[in-house]
């Protein structure tokens, strides 16, 4: 399939496929015309990387794991494939999406409390 269906079948902008291409996330086959020539294993390599990068890894993680991914929907890596340097980058990773995780909570409760006030006021001047 060409990039177009590509983008189609994955909801992935064309852009962004081209994109991967250039970060070596995808390596499509070229057609005698030059063409992107995608295959299935391409949809759902696609469709992986879309995922970890939503899930707010970077191209460069993504980059050091996908060799090691086993299937599309899931993260396998086995223990004697990491080396010293992904293993950090990982726990990095792990790092930063933790104090994500902290700042977002800190945030969800502050709104609630600013709810709980807010909205006993605005019910009793309805």
């Amino acid at each position: 399939m060409r990039i177009g269906e590509l983008s189609r079948r994955t909801g992935i902008p064309a852009r962004m496929l081209r994109y991967y291409e250039e970060q070596g996330l995808l390596q499509p086959a070229r057609a005698a015309n030059g063409y992107r020539a995608y295959d299935e294993a391409d949809l759902f390599r696609a469709q992986q990387v879309r995922g970890l990068l939503d899930s707010g890894l970077t191209t460069e993680i993504i980059r050091a794991i996908l060799p090691f991914l086993s299937r599309p929907d899931q993260i396998h890596l086995h223990p004697d494939c990491v080396t010293a340097e992904a293993a950090a980058m990982l726990r990095g990773e792990v790092d930063r999406i933790q104090a994500r995780i902290d700042c977002l909570s800190r945030n969800r409760d502050a709104l609630q409390a600013y709810l709980a006030v807010v909205q006993p006021a605005k019910s009793a001047a309805e």
